[in-house]
């Protein structure tokens, strides 16, 4: 017997046999002779009433302390075992010791969770969310701007996982606010997609798995940095979209992803990521290569060089290189892919020798 029900047992005990039950009255006669009680029994003693009561109070009081301090106990356990990791953008973000349920709020988020192990944990992504095939019968919260709060609500998830910290402002505190911890990953080079990679897979208890995936695509990009060592450097530009015409900057993943294909983007020195450039710039670049990601989700967006290109050494020297947008915005286990592309698109020479 516990305390908690040596309590319950004292308290009971005090109280005697219920008045009015079968074991109350057959309890009377056996006191007294009659069933009659009422009459025939003497008025109970008012300091023994007292005391029997006051025991009472003090059993109920003992409970309710018990009861109390366990309360304390198990939610301290809670927070005991709760984890406080910090993320990509630098927030402190307080986990479960355990995640069984992930939304994510961009593709290369759920590739990345597919890849760890961790996509059978998966309830909610985005429209965008496409690969692997699985990611297509997941539930989509909408789309990876302007996600409906409600939907992930609904789909009570321990952690959401956001790809840029822009994405925070609008529904942060909503989902604070029903104990939902928010994560957000910003890689600016491939090292630290690797680094996202290791990171999501210790955050869901899948480090082997995560770190056997990290090792093969290290070794695979290693190959493509010693073929290209020796390689002449080509000025390369990198169409996000035209008309507008965006490009990439200085804080993009992808600039990393040329310098290791053997190319030095024209716009590395411009700052952010995917900055507005005009058409006089890009003219004055003169790049001698220019990558169009397109295809591939995009479809057949983006699948044309912008018309202030049209007369730069890249264009006449027939050197524009379409690759999937997926493999190359996406900063996930396929970059190694668009890195491997783009390596051969850019010195075919070196990798016919292997």
């Amino acid at each position: 017997m516990n305390f908690r029900q040596q309590i319950w047992s004292a308290a009971a005990s005090n109280r005697g046999p219920r008045r009015g039950s079968r074991a109350g009255v057959v309890e009377a006669r056996r006191r007294f002779g009659s069933s009659d009680y009422a009459r025939k029994s003497k008025a109970p003693s008012p300091l023994r009433s007292a005391g029997a009561l006051q025991i009472f109070l003090l059993a109920l009081v003992a409970l309710s302390l018990v009861t109390s301090c366990s309360r304390i106990q198990n939610n301290n356990a809670n927070v005991d075992h709760a984890r406080a990791v910090t993320d990509e953008a630098g927030r402190r973000v307080v986990l479960p010791p355990k995640i069984d349920r992930i939304v994510s709020l961009a593709p290369n988020l759920t590739e990345i969770v597919y890849a760890v192990g961790a996509g059978d944990r998966l309830v909610g992504d985005t429209t965008f969310c496409d690969y692997p095939e699985p990611a297509k019968n997941v539930a989509k919260v909408g789309d990876t701007m302007t996600p409906s709060v409600e939907r992930i609500i609904a789909l009570k998830p321990q952690i959401v996982l956001v790809s840029t910290a822009s994405q925070l402002e609008a529904f942060t505190n909503q989902l604070s606010a029903q104990q939902i911890a928010v994560y957000v990953t910003n890689p600016q080079s491939l090292d630290d997609v690797f680094r996202s990679i290791q990171t999501l897979g210790d955050l869901f208890d899948e480090h082997d798995r995560a770190a056997g995936v990290v090792s093969g695509l290290r070794t695979r990009a290693n190959t493509v940095d010693a073929a290209t060592k020796t390689a002449k450097p080509l000025r390369v530009f990198y169409q996000v979209a035209g008309e507008p015409l965006y490009t990439i900057g200085r804080d993009a993943f992808t600039t990393d992803l040329i310098r290791r294909a053997g190319g030095i983007s024209v716009t590395a020195d411009v700052p952010g990521a995917f900055p507005r450039f005009s058409d006089e710039a890009a003219l004055a670049a003169k790049p001698e290569a220019i990558i169009l990601p397109t295809g591939g989700s995009m479809g057949e967006a983006n699948s044309a060089v912008v018309s202030a290109l049209k007369n730069s050494p890249a264009v006449l020297n027939g050197r524009v290189y379409k690759i999937n947008g997926d493999l190359l915005s996406r900063p996930g286990p396929r970059l190694v892919d668009g890195l491997e592309e783009m390596a051969r698109a850019l010195h075919p020479e070196v990798f016919k020798q292997r």
